[in-house]
């Protein structure tokens, strides 16, 4: 077995320290960490800066440091919503405090509108990780706008996509076709087998 290069070390560090950021602001923001893990996460947007600034002759390491880059600001970019709105004293996406409070008046908040937020058709979800990484993005927008606060790791999403590919492919599908829509105030994730002959299979 061949041994992995130091690029490929240094994606997998990556790769690993990201989770652990994940875990770490999902701790902080649920009330068991004191702070935010800003070391961990200046200790990885290093590492990020780094590989950029380096030369990358693969195309596949490339799209897999593009990959984690694109994973990691979607992230950032909700954490610090979060935080503003914690400093501000108002409701962020992992706030809890409108569920937990008790008005004396009811509040009746309007419902969005159905609609389809995102889709994608997958085939290989191993090669079309970019596919997967804007469906990601479909559902974290659409649980933003019903409200839902519990954040929702990019790499369990991503095992979901796999196994419903994989699972539809050997029931004869061809490809997967995905949607993330919003209906009667819910996120719904649908997954339909696709066959190129002209049938298809549903999930």
């Amino acid at each position: 077995m061949a041994q992995p290069t130091e690029l490929e070390r240094d994606l997998h560090l990556i790769e690993t320290t990201l989770r652990k950021l994940e875990t770490e602001y999902n701790m902080y923001f649920s009330g068991q960490r004191p702070r935010p893990p800003l070391e961990t996460r200046r200790r990885l947007e290093t590492m990020l800066t780094r590989l950029d600034r380096g030369y990358i002759t693969s195309s596949v390491d490339r799209f897999r440091l593009g990959t984690l880059q694109s994973r990691f600001s979607t992230q950032a970019e909700l954490w610090d919503r979060a935080l503003r709105a914690r400093e501000e004293g108002r409701p962020g996406p992992f706030s809890k405090s409108l569920r937990a409070a008790a008005p004396t008046e009811p509040v009746r908040v309007a419902e969005p509108a159905d609609h389809v937020v995102g889709s994608v058709t997958v085939a290989n979800a191993e090669s079309e990780t970019n596919k997967i990484q804007s469906l990601y993005e479909a559902v974290v927008e659409a649980r933003r706008e019903v409200g839902t606060d519990e954040p929702f790791p990019f790499s369990r999403f991503a095992d979901i996509v796999k196994g419903q590919v994989a699972k539809l492919r050997q029931s004869g599908s061809d490809e997967v076709a995905f949607r993330v829509s919003i209906k009667e105030g819910r996120v719904v994730f649908t997954a339909r087998g696709v066959r190129t002959a002209g049938r298809d299979s549903s999930e």
